[in-house]
């Protein structure tokens, strides 16, 4: 896991990662989430590993840090090189098409919002699922949301359940979570301030580093959407087939646009590298988020992320204006 020039991987701690839920096209509810064999392929670490590392995107901006101090610069550099680029993907306009664009891949829907309410055991392993991103009981990630939330705001519905959240933590076990937990949860989801911690959390553990590691790579906007969605899909971790493993993998197959290369080939490498490390787990695994969405705008020139855009996922076509 290492190519010429870089870092070792050794002390890097790893985040959970995020959960994979795939929806066919032909299902019926397409509020639900399905797969979970495929959830449970890509969510394997524990969550002792969790919780030893909450900061896996350290590893990378480590590595930035190293090649600026190399040319005489100074730590502070990648602060200094980020102030002065465009917003990207974090502008709010783009911010919201890339929450759409990833909801049509685990949601079949453009409505991601949606999913603030959303909570049940897949048959992953890792217990109850809920929210935006897949934030799971057995995973660490939904016990530190709940946490920071009722730290915040300490009379929440879902403050009771904390012992119980504490104890089921690594694993599948549902215990003092029955009855009443999925009921707490779809009923605090109404609250504003719960979206709110669900979109904060979101963006704490998987938009913001993606897409402040891709601009520190050269990437425009379909470049921070492209890390963005892997982030969501693989999670941020650094083995072969999470999101730090895998840009570690395109690297070493094509320069970054940092590096000097050209911004298409790179990304051309990554999401190869990606549909690979898809396959890897479930042979006959759709890739069309990847092949009919991403892969097209790519081929299209829309390095910008530019609307109006159309793609399609399961056979479904998507068009925003």
């Amino acid at each position: 896991m290492k190519r010429a020039g870089v870092l070792l991987f050794a002390a890097v701690p790893v985040v959970v990662t995020a959960s994979v839920y795939l929806l066919s096209p032909t299902d019926s509810d397409a509020g639900r989430r399905a797969g979970p064999d495929l959830s449970a392929a890509y969510r394997s670490q524990s969550a002792q590993e969790a919780r030893e590392a909450q900061d896996a995107k350290a590893w990378a901006e480590q590595e930035q840090r190293s090649k600026s101090a190399a040319d005489g610069g100074e730590d502070s550099a990648d602060d200094v090189v980020l102030a002065d680029l465009p917003p990207g993907l974090a502008a709010p306009a783009k911010k919201e098409l890339a929450q759409q664009l990833v909801a049509s891949a685990e949601n079949s829907t453009l409505d991601w919002r949606s999913a603030y309410a959303y909570v049940e055991d897949i048959g992953d392993r890792q217990g109850y699922t809920a929210g935006i991103i897949g934030f799971c009981t057995g995973t660490h990630d939904l016990l530190t949301l709940v946490e920071g939330y009722t730290k915040a705001h300490p009379d929440n519905g879902l403050a009771k359940f904390l012992p119980a959240l504490r104890e089921v933590d690594g694993s599948d076990s549902h215990e003092g979570l029955d009855p009443g937990f999925t009921a707490a949860w779809k009923a605090e989801a109404a609250v504003p301030a719960f979206q709110l911690a669900q979109d904060e959390e979101r963006d704490r553990v998987y938009f913001d580093p993606s897409v402040r590691l891709a601009k520190l790579d050269g990437l425009g906007a379909l470049g921070q959407f492209i890390y963005y969605d892997a982030m969501v899909f693989h999670g941020p971790g650094t083995n072969a087939i999470s999101f730090y493993g895998l840009r570690e993998r395109a690297l070493a197959q094509a320069d970054s646009p940092t590096e000097g290369g050209s911004e298409k080939a790179y990304l051309d490498a990554f999401l190869d590298v990606r549909r690979a490390a898809m396959k890897t787990r479930k042979a006959d695994l759709d890739t069309s988020r990847v092949d009919t969405a991403q892969r097209r705008f790519l081929n299209d020139g829309n390095l910008d992320l530019s609307t109006p855009l159309t793609w399609q996922v399961y056979g479904e076509t998507y068009k925003v204006p």
